[in-house]
């Protein structure tokens, strides 16, 4: 039987925090709704302390932003997207559309129909998470999104340029330095200068995320993206204490509640790899972000077998999960909830983060027991058809749909029915719900 050596913070905590989320995000919402751009400005003066004449970049601005890159930087920034847009692509490949002859003069197809507009939200208030504009935008184009636009918030007092040119060279085709509730508000609800989208996509913080899911139903969203998850599952045999507290920490620096969960089938590795995160606490430069996370939602649980190693981890059905075992496949093989996985000790969280090419917006809050993350089928409504080529396939159909339509009591879909039995196979059957034709259906 597993034992908790760390226990995060208790349900009651977690459920206060939320409520308290809700009601500011429903109040801001509300507010978008009634005043447009007023509202807009208002909340980014308050909660940014930023303004300006139009929030939406200019031409200019964004040119400037990118020759502002180093030739490094932008080869760093190219080569990342390359890598997303490599496997978007790959992946919308496996999206087929189908037609095939289900029966006799009977076709049933789908087509793979991408939406008209998106919405891409890139954090950036605390760190300038260029990264997440490649994640988005590259991948609604790819999905064949004809309108993608962006919002970021400022960085410092202005613009983030890292992210703006990320944006550019991504391929949205509208650029605003707006963040928060009031980014994703305008883009989903619309206001006198920003024009609505079909879809919300992108992670960000608590605010942001509940907005999102408030929004759902008017718009479609990706996901609902929290505060970042990590899971490391590790034993003696495929990591060390000091890869492991690396990995947590390197996740935690997110925020102050992002939660870090060590799993391992080792007591001794357990309590090593607690030691080396105090440890490294003392010198990580983004320590005060981090060691809050730790102490407030880290977690430490100790497993007896891999098997109940994969089933702690499917309960907790985290955002990221680390795998550096003996055996990583084991749990490639055996689990079924998590937002993306990191097999052995080469590779880690911050690879997909960043430049590896899989998608980093993930399902956080259990969410990954429903759904996957961020990727082209996201942007992508897939649409059935049907065609009836024959007199004989409108009647069998027509026919089997009249009894069925009969069962439940729905005449006017019966007679939808009927009216082509009619037509088409020359069979006298009577209006739906009558015994005999009536003068008008044999006519």
């Amino acid at each position: 039987m597993a034992i908790w050596l760390k226990r995060g913070a208790n349900a009651q905590a977690k459920a206060d925090a939320d409520r308290k989320v809700r009601e500011i995000v429903e109040a801001a919402l509300a507010d978008i709704e009634a005043r447009g751009d007023a509202a807009v400005r208002d909340m980014s003066i308050r909660f940014d302390q930023w303004d300006r004449e139009d929030y939406r970049l200019s031409q200019a601005e964004i040119d400037a932003a990118v020759d502002s890159l180093t030739p490094q930087e932008r080869k760093d920034i190219e080569f990342a997207q390359a890598q997303v847009r490599n496997f978007a692509q790959i992946q919308r490949d496996s999206m087929k559309d189908v037609e095939v002859e289900t029966l006799p003069g009977v076709v049933l197809g789908h087509k793979n129909v991408p939406v008209s507009a998106a919405g891409c939200y890139v954090p950036g208030g605390k760190y300038p998470l260029l990264a997440s504009a490649h994640m988005s935008v590259i991948t609604a184009k790819v999905a064949g999104v004809k309108r993608v636009i962006t919002c970021a918030p400022p960085f410092h007092g202005k613009a983030a340029r890292h992210i703006v040119a990320a944006q550019a060279m991504a391929g949205a085709d509208a650029i605003y330095a707006l963040g928060g509730i009031q980014a994703v508000g305008a883009m989903a609800i619309g206001t006198q200068s920003i024009d609505p989208v079909d879809m919300l996509v992108g992670p960000g913080n608590a605010f942001v995320a509940e907005a999102k899911r408030q929004l759902f139903g008017r718009v479609g969203i990706d996901l609902f993206a929290g505060p970042t998850e990590t899971l490391i599952i590790a034993d003696e045999i495929g990591c060390d204490p000091e890869l492991a507290a690396t990995d947590i920490l390197g996740q935690v620096e997110h925020g102050p509640d992002s939660p870090g969960v060590l799993l391992t089938n080792s007591e001794k590795f357990a309590r090593a790899t607690m030691a080396k995160i105090e440890r490294l606490l003392q010198i990580l430069p983004t320590a005060d972000h981090a060691r809050k996370a730790w102490e407030t939602f880290g977690e430490v649980i100790v497993a007896d077998s891999y098997e109940e190693m994969v089933s702690i981890a499917d309960e907790i059905a985290s955002e990221h999960v680390q795998v550096m075992t003996g055996d990583p496949d084991y749990f490639l093989n055996h689990m079924t909830n998590y937002g993306a996985l990191f097999l052995g000790n080469r590779t880690n969280v911050s690879y997909g983060d960043k430049v590896i090419g899989t998608n980093h917006t993930l399902p956080t809050k259990k969410a990954a027991r429903y759904t996957g993350g961020l990727w082209v089928g996201k942007f992508i409504k897939t649409c059935t058809y049907q065609k009836v080529l024959t007199d004989e396939a409108s009647t069998l159909i027509g026919e089997y749909c009249s009894r069925l339509c009969a069962l439940e009591g729905f005449a006017g879909h019966g007679e939808q029915a009927n009216v082509r039995v009619r037509r088409f196979g020359g069979r006298n059957v009577p209006y739906a719900g009558q015994a005999e034709p009536s003068e008008l259906t044999r006519a």
